[in-house]
């Protein structure tokens, strides 16, 4: 058991010090991150197991039985990140394979991208297993210095100015944090969750109000909500395609789960007085970051600035489910997660493919690949409807759990504001989709034809097929995230 609770964080550990060992192997350096990953997911699924019986799994280290020791703990909302992580990861290396912005004749470009990369997924998996906030601080930190060192991998001026950019915006966002920490831990004497949720009963409404959010400006900051989310678009798209769709799939995540951790779960014991009030301030961002990241992505013209936009925008229906301050809104807010990680490391692979085929991002300078390509533009359809909410895809069950909650609890305006947002999602992707498929291509004569696309095509074809199977029957995964928000939230 000790072993299975702890498998998320030590299988990327020893990843990655094994691949940075192999540098100079590239072949022997891409198979152990394969393994890495492969084992990665089978303990994934083997916690998904266990938590399905409903029975939290946690261990404790160094001597100390909690409060006081280092504990993790594997719930149901904890082993489906995981989850989500490792199958994210597994499509991310896939892909990477033959990419000649990653890996030139199928063996990455930069000796050390493979351990970086797995030591972002330490800090991600980590974020989702530890049972205490001051460990959650050291795991942002450390998945934020290996996103910092895939930024800078590629050496070009635009990476390093995005690095520095990313580095500077997101420090702000650790000092908000350590400090709220830190304040939590004076008030409080505690950090461990459990015991941090039986201290948030005793609190005064304005001290509980205060710590809460301190807390939740700092996790705002993370997950790339109005107002602060200006470090996301000033550097997402100087990564490469496999890189990027990863971590716009995963890091904002870690953002919105701490959000759900610290309202759902942690303070959710705290009085009545101070979480309605912070959850009515959070209902409002979450509808600012709804309108704001959508606008920004009808602005663009360049497919990764778009859709990095639409991160933003999406991020805001996530925190509108834990706005709701409800099991259903926390468990909407679980569903609409899994979604959107697949769905969106899904638009950003097929970005990349149609910057293989056409050369270009920019939606000005591509076109044709509707004729060309016809088995692409189905592939791209499906996560663009699914993002825009059409049925049955994914996209419309999540969005249909959190705005039937929102209009039961009565907050019209939220709800009006979110759909508002869908239509406006709706033109950015026919924007793509009129420029980048339909239309001619500005250049005639540039042949459409790439090698090496079968990993990709593996990839984007594999999630889109679980785009349509959640779509199609989202029993399964609706019933475990209502029974993983109530199991945070106390409900036996």
């Amino acid at each position: 058991m000790t072993v299975l609770v702890a498998s998320p964080i030590f299988v990327p550990l020893l990843t990655a010090v094994a691949a940075a060992f192999a540098y100079r192997r590239p072949a022997l350096q891409q198979a152990i991150s394969f393994a890495g990953i492969l084992a990665l997911l089978g303990c994934a699924v083997a916690l998904v197991a266990a938590a399905m019986e409903g029975r939290p799994m946690s261990v404790s280290f160094g001597g100390w039985e909690a409060p006081f020791g280092i504990e993790f703990k594997v719930d149901r909302l904890g082993a489906i990140m995981v989850l989500l992580t490792a199958i994210m990861g597994l499509a991310a290396l896939l892909f990477q394979v033959g990419d000649p912005e990653t890996s030139p004749g199928g063996t990455p470009r930069k000796p050390f991208v493979l351990p970086l990369l797995h030591g972002m997924l330490i800090g991600v998996c980590g974020a989702f297993v530890t049972a205490d906030l001051f460990n959650m601080y050291v795991w942002f930190e450390v998945m934020l210095i290996g996103v910092l060192g895939l930024f800078a991998a590629g050496g070009r001026m635009d990476q390093l100015e995005a690095t520095f950019k990313y580095f500077v915006l997101n420090v702000a966002g650790t000092l908000l944090l350590v400090v709220a920490v830190g304040s939590v831990y004076a008030v409080t004497g505690q950090l461990n969750y459990t015991a941090l949720s039986e201290a948030a009963a005793l609190l005064s409404p304005g001290m509980a109000l205060v710590l809460l959010g301190s807390l939740a400006v700092a996790f705002l900051v993370k997950a790339g909500a109005f107002p602060l989310f200006a470090w996301l678009p000033a550097a997402y798209h100087t990564l490469p395609g496999p890189v990027l769709a990863l971590v716009a799939g995963l890091l904002t995540k870690v953002g919105v789960y701490a959000l759900l951790r610290v309202f759902g779960d942690v303070f959710a014991p705290a009085p009545d007085a101070a979480l309605d009030v912070a959850r009515s301030a959070l209902g409002w961002i979450a509808a600012a970051t709804m309108l704001t990241g959508v606008l920004g992505a009808a602005y663009h013209w360049d497919m990764r600035r778009i859709l990095g936009f639409h991160i933003i925008s999406q991020i805001g229906y996530m925190l509108l489910g834990i706005a709701l301050g409800s099991d259903a809104g926390n468990g909407g807010t679980l569903f609409y997660t899994a979604h959107h990680i697949i769905v969106k490391a899904n638009l950003f692979f097929i970005a990349a493919m149609v910057w293989r085929l056409t050369g270009s991002y920019d939606l000005r300078r591509i076109g044709g690949l509707a004729n060309a390509r016809p088995a692409l533009a189905l592939v791209f359809a499906i996560p663009a409807l699914s993002l825009v909410g059409i049925p049955p895809l994914s996209g419309f069950w999540a969005k249909l759990i959190v705005l039937r909650e929102a209009l039961a609890l009565g907050h019209v305006a939220w709800t009006v504001v979110a759909l508002v947002v869908s239509f406006l999602t709706l033109y950015s992707m026919m924007k793509i989709w009129m420029e980048a498929f339909w239309k001619p291509h500005p250049d005639p004569s540039r042949p459409l034809e790439a090698r090496g696309l079968a990993p990709a095509w593996c990839v984007t074809v594999g999630l889109a097929l679980v785009t349509v199977a959640i779509g199609l029957f989202p029993e399964a995964l609706a019933a475990y995230c209502m029974a993983a928000a109530a199991e945070i939230g106390g409900v036996p």
